[in-house]
C-alpha cells in the first residue's frame, strides 16, 4: 500500500513537472481524516463537525461510503445530488441513514435540461455533461441540472459545513456560481478531472487560483491527487 502511494505520488509530480495538471501543494496544516471507501472517499477536517452540520454531496454515483462515513461519525445531515439514470436506480434500491436525503438532480451553472453523455464501459456510472474520452458521443439521455441558488431555494440552507463535489469536469463550470451564492461554505472537498481536457491544466490553475483567492487553502491531497480538501480560513 506504500509503495502504491508512493508511485502515484511520483506519477502526480511527473505530470505537474511536464505541464500537463496544475502544480498543488499543502497550504493550511489541519486535522484531517479520511471518510469513505479508497475509490469515492475524501479528507475531511473533522473536529468541528456535529449533528447539526450540514453537508452536501454533489455526484453520488453508486457509492455511498462518503455520505454514510460521515453520518456515522457525526450524525449530521447530508444531501445528496446525482441526475445519472443508473445512479437514481441505485439509490433508490439501497437501505440508508435517516439522515440521508437525496435529489436525483445535477449542479449546473442553470437551471434547464442538458444532455448527459453516458460512460462507453456500461460497467460504469459516471456519465458527464462534457464529450470527453470516457463517455459516447452517441450514447446520451436528457437529465435535469439546478443552479446551485435554486437547491439552496429548494433546501432553504443558509450555510453550508461541508460541500463535496464529484461531477465529473463540470467543477470548472460551476465553481463561480457556487463561490458568489453569498452563502458560508467552510470545506470544500473536490474531485478534480483536468485528464479530461486538452486545457485541463490551465483550467486546473485559474481553477486553485480563484479558490485561493477567495480564501480557500489546501489542507488535504489525496494519494492520486484528485480529491482535494479545502477549508475557508
Amino acid at each position: 500500500m506504500e509503495r502504491n502511494s508512493k508511485l502515484k505520488r511520483f506519477e502526480y509530480w511527473i505530470k505537474a513537472r511536464i505541464g500537463k495538471i496544475a502544480f498543488i501543494d499543502i497550504e493550511h496544516r489541519i486535522a484531517k481524516r479520511w471518510y469513505g471507501s479508497d475509490y469515492g472517499g475524501f479528507y475531511v477536517h473533522p473536529d468541528v463537525l456535529h449533528q447539526d452540520s450540514i453537508v452536501y454531496s454533489f455526484g453520488i454515483g453508486q457509492d455511498v461510503s462518503f455520505d454514510k462515513a460521515i453520518i456515522q461519525a457525526h450524525q449530521c445531515q447530508v444531501f445528496g445530488f446525482d441526475p445519472t439514470p443508473k445512479s437514481i436506480t441505485w439509490i433508490g434500491e439501497q437501505q440508508l441513514p435517516k439522515q440521508f436525503h437525496f435529489y436525483p438532480v445535477g449542479l449546473g451553472t442553470k437551471t434547464e435540461e442538458v444532455k448527459f453523455h453516458l460512460p462507453k464501459n456500461k460497467d460504469h456510472v459516471s456519465g458527464s455533461v462534457f464529450d470527453h474520452k470516457l463517455v459516447s458521443e452517441e450514447d446520451y439521455v436528457a437529465v435535469p441540472l439546478k443552479s446551485f441558488a435554486d437547491i439552496l431555494l429548494d433546501t432553504g440552507h443558509q450555510a453550508i459545513d461541508v460541500l463535496k463535489m464529484d461531477i465529473e469536469g463540470s467543477e470548472y463550470v460551476v465553481i463561480e456560481s457556487i463561490l458568489q451564492a453569498g452563502i458560508p461554505i467552510k470545506q470544500l472537498l473536490l474531485e478534480t478531472h483536468e485528464r479530461f481536457f486538452e486545457d485541463g491544466r490551465e483550467k486546473g490553475e485559474r481553477f486553485f487560483q480563484t479558490l485561493y483567492d477567495h480564501g480557500y487553502r489546501i489542507f488535504a491531497i489525496s494519494d492520486t491527487y484528485q480529491e482535494i480538501s479545502l477549508i475557508k480560513v
